[in-house]
């Protein structure tokens, strides 16, 4: 573990520790919430070491504490956690080792410690970042929710603290960063929608579930038109433009024939020997485009 600090540079580490201390006052809410809507201290204890990811405990808790079923609180709390699939593929380069230590590291993987991961210059850096983040989240979060459980079955009315408005806080504080792309925001309209107008006839946590139907109108904007390549073969009907620099032009305003009889090279090409005095005087005689010009 000291080999991994001493890696990383100090500004990462104050980094770091700035969101542990945020996750921190999280977690304590998130416990004192549990425990004072009626759960036993137990529950928020052993969801934190399990499942290790704050979005989905408040979300599952929510649904459970306002009146919804165990499934529709796994169900939203697997939803919510959809994203870390493809963070998984990112990081996993940095999760080498035997099968448990890659399994232990899973376990760790979090927003935080992706992103701490991402912003390193090289493998040992982000290495070191994950395994720092990770560890250092994972027992500051413990803590502070064993904590906030404790505090939270001595306070007994965390309404009078306002640790109410926790859960629409935290879950929109995770909403909100997204919600700058358009698709996003349409999506996540539209789902809030269908959510609210179903509250009244559906019961608690189901709705959650109906609000994934706003993705059918996250639809993919048309893209701008492709360039056109240079190197694509010119198109029937296609005239060279004489404004062109890389046309060179005679000084009455023609293409020069030399560029015409370029070779690959740039070089002009060599022209056919003339076989007879005929040919000769054929070659003098003037062409009707030089006669039109002239």
């Amino acid at each position: 573990m000291r080999s991994l600090l001493r890696t990383l540079e100090r500004s990462t580490l104050r980094d770091i520790a700035l969101v542990c201390l945020a996750d921190a006052l999280v977690g304590a809410s998130f416990g004192a919430i549990t425990v004072s809507g009626g759960l036993p201290l137990w529950v928020p204890v052993v969801m934190s070491v399990l499942v290790f990811a704050g979005g989905a405990q408040f979300a599952a808790i929510g649904v459970v504490l306002s009146g919804g079923g165990a499934l529709a609180a796994v169900a939203t709390g697997l939803v919510l956690n959809a994203r870390l699939l493809p963070f998984g593929f990112t990081v996993a380069g940095v999760l080498d080792g035997p099968w448990w230590r890659r399994l232990l590291g899973a376990q760790l993987l979090t927003d935080e410690s992706v992103a701490f991961t991402l912003l390193q210059p090289d493998r040992r850096r982000r290495r070191a970042a994950y395994w720092v983040c990770g560890l250092a989240l994972f027992a500051v979060w413990n803590a502070s929710v064993l904590v906030g459980a404790a505090a939270g079955g001595m306070i007994g009315d965390t309404d009078a603290l306002g640790l109410d408005a926790a859960f629409p806080a935290v879950l929109l504080a995770l909403v909100l960063p997204s919600l700058t792309d358009p698709r996003t925001r349409t999506a996540a309209l539209a789902g809030a929608v269908v959510a609210v107008a179903a509250t009244p006839f559906l019961p608690a946590g189901v709705p959650v579930l109906l609000a994934l139907a706003g993705l059918l109108f996250a639809r993919r904007p048309a893209g701008p038109a492709r360039p056109a390549d240079p190197a694509d073969p010119a198109r029937p009907g296609d005239t060279a433009d004489p404004a062109d620099p890389a046309v060179p032009a005679d000084p009455a305003g023609c293409p020069s024939d030399s560029a015409a009889k370029a070779g690959p090279s740039g070089d002009a090409a060599p022209s056919a020997p003339a076989d007879s005095a005929g040919g000769a005087a054929d070659r003098s005689r003037p062409t009707p485009l030089a006669e039109e010009v002239h």
